[in-house]
């Protein structure tokens, strides 16, 4: 499945009308943070051309969305949840662009194992090189 993650409801609105009018069904998975949509990774390629792009024009919108009247922002992070191996899940506040710039090249799953990768690495710290474990 293909992933598209939003952090405003005003984007992903416009998102999933974009979609439907483009004869998809996209399916919605609410976050604690995001709403994620879904949509089946078998698209023509110049479907998905226009669907990225698109996606693209609403993350700067979520940008502006962010920002208040006087153009303090309002949000000013975003949390990734990160599991430690005590049970507890913790949030790691990161800045809305970066948030948005990674989801551009990577899925949310793929991000919460890069981080969990992280802190694994973290709380059973291992010095010996890669290729020795």
């Amino acid at each position: 499945m293909l992933e598209y993650a939003f952090f405003h409801p005003k984007p992903c609105g416009l998102f999933c009308d974009f979609i439907e009018g483009k004869g998809l069904i996209p399916r919605l998975e609410q976050e604690d943070l995001s709403t994620n949509v879904l949509l089946p990774e078998e698209l023509d390629d110049a479907l998905l051309d226009q669907i990225e792009a698109y996606y693209d024009e609403l993350l700067d919108m979520t940008e502006e969305l962010t920002a208040g009247e006087d153009g303090e922002e309002y949000i000013h992070k975003v949390g990734i949840a990160v599991n430690l191996k005590d049970g507890r899940s913790v949030l790691a506040a990161v800045e809305p662009a970066l948030v948005n710039k990674l989801l551009g090249s990577i899925t949310l799953v793929e991000l919460g194992d890069l981080v969990n990768a992280i802190v694994d690495a973290v709380e059973n710290s291992d010095l010996r090189p890669l290729c020795k474990r």
